[in-house]
């Protein structure tokens, strides 16, 4: 069996979750229906609310169901973009985080072009962490046209986790909402949705043991947001569209296990992950991790880049050693692209190219590390014999952009 070490990715469902979905693959009913069949899909759904919103700190009726993640940010992003606009149309402004995924980063760049929204990209550290500074000199700059601020909970590629509590403190004051892509840190490390502050959160069912094809938005009670979709009204008339009680009763499931074992299983993890970057750092000693260190990190991650290795080169030979890992950068149209993130690390782009990452999760053991770290030093070599493949030499990012018009001219 291959060895998997990429569960930032997805990761396999949890028993908890196989059970429950197999259970209600085999009942029917539409939860709006009337009958006994949707009385008692209602019922299901309502439960896993319920469920959803012990483990994430939320009342149940904060909790919208949606297709994932992707969806969760579209929603939250245009909804609330489009929501504070009408309010006041002067409110064009939003502040993003260079390092975003690109469902959130894809979204605000339509927004740019389509709905005459102004983009601040918000720089980051050398770990991959939002600069406060920064975020505070764009409020005092304007607060008033800012509609809202997005900025992930824990970054996907470096695992790096960002100052969400900083970031809603100086948003508060001036009623700004803030949005947060929590979906890598849901399940992983300890999320409370009323505690934080935050306007809305994404969340994805299968980064924590779920299914693929769920996941949730939560909306606080008092928060206006436009709908995207339209139709019959469910989920407070936020997000339309029949509920897929299977899908949802399991990734209930998920998360409840999840965060029964949330602080054992992250001990565990960030032990295993530290074993893993110390035999990565003895077996190839000039491998560099990428990423806040120890406790400013998911507990599974450990990112790394390898001078003089094509990370898609590594990654497949890996593959061929039965070790299953991500580069965490986009390939468009077969050339290889270095990581958006790396490059608003400051990394060079040879260096972002050279990127390789380690993720673990709720079936990963000691055996995995030792497999990775016995099939690593021949695969980097033999990578580094393949040498760099060509590539585009000035690409554009939302981080290359905001370092570049924070230095000014040239």
């Amino acid at each position: 069996m291959p060895v998997y070490l990429d569960h930032a990715a997805t990761t396999p469902m949890s028993a908890e979750a196989l059970a429950t979905m197999t259970r209600e693959l085999a009942r029917t009913g539409n939860p709006s229906s009337l009958h006994s069949a949707g009385r008692r899909a209602r019922r299901t759904v309502e439960d896993a609310r319920e469920a959803l919103a012990a483990a994430a700190g939320a009342h149940p009726s904060e909790v919208i169901f949606t297709s994932g993640g992707t969806e969760a940010d579209n929603l939250a992003v245009k909804g609330l973009y489009w929501s504070r606009r009408a309010e006041d149309p002067a409110r064009t402004r939003i502040l993003c985080s260079a390092v975003e995924h690109h469902a959130v980063m894809d979204t605000v760049e339509w927004l740019e072009r389509h709905e005459h929204a102004e983009v601040v990209w918000l720089p980051v550290d050398s770990t991959g962490a939002v600069e406060l500074d920064a975020v505070r000199a764009e409020i005092e700059r304007d607060a008033d046209s800012i509609a809202l601020i997005t900025v992930m909970w824990a970054n996907n590629e470096v695992g790096t986790l960002q100052p969400i509590p900083g970031i809603v403190e100086l948003a508060s004051r001036h009623g700004i909402p803030v949005h947060s892509d929590a979906v890598q840190a849901f399940g992983s490390v300890p999320v409370d949705f009323r505690a934080s502050g935050l306007a809305a959160m994404s969340v994805s069912g299968h980064k924590l043991g779920g299914p693929v094809g769920v996941g949730a938005l939560f909306l606080g009670r008092a928060v206006k947001l436009t709908p995207v979709q339209h139709g019959g009204g469910q989920e407070r008339d936020v997000r339309s569209g029949t509920l897929d009680t299977p899908a949802i009763a399991a990734f209930a499931a998920a998360a409840e296990r999840a965060s029964m074992d949330l602080d054992r299983e992250g001990k565990r993890l960030a032990a295993l992950r530290d074993r893993l970057i110390a035999g990565v750092r003895e077996a190839v000693p000039d491998a560099v991790l990428r990423g806040a260190e120890g406790s400013g990190r998911l507990p599974g991650n450990a990112h790394f880049t390898f001078p003089g290795c094509e990370g898609d080169s590594l990654l497949f030979l890996l593959d061929l050693a039965g070790v299953e890992s991500s580069t965490g950068s986009a390939c468009t149209a077969g050339v290889p692209r270095p990581s958006h993130v790396l490059l608003a690390m400051g990394l060079d782009e040879e260096t972002a190219r050279g990127a390789q990452r380690f993720s673990l999760g709720h079936s990963s053991v000691d055996a995995d590390v030792d497999a990775l770290l016995k099939a690593l030093p021949d695969a980097c070599q033999r990578a580094r014999q393949a040498g760099m493949a060509g590539h585009e030499s000035t690409i554009q990012t939302a981080g290359t952009v905001a370092r570049r018009a924070a230095a000014g001219p040239a």
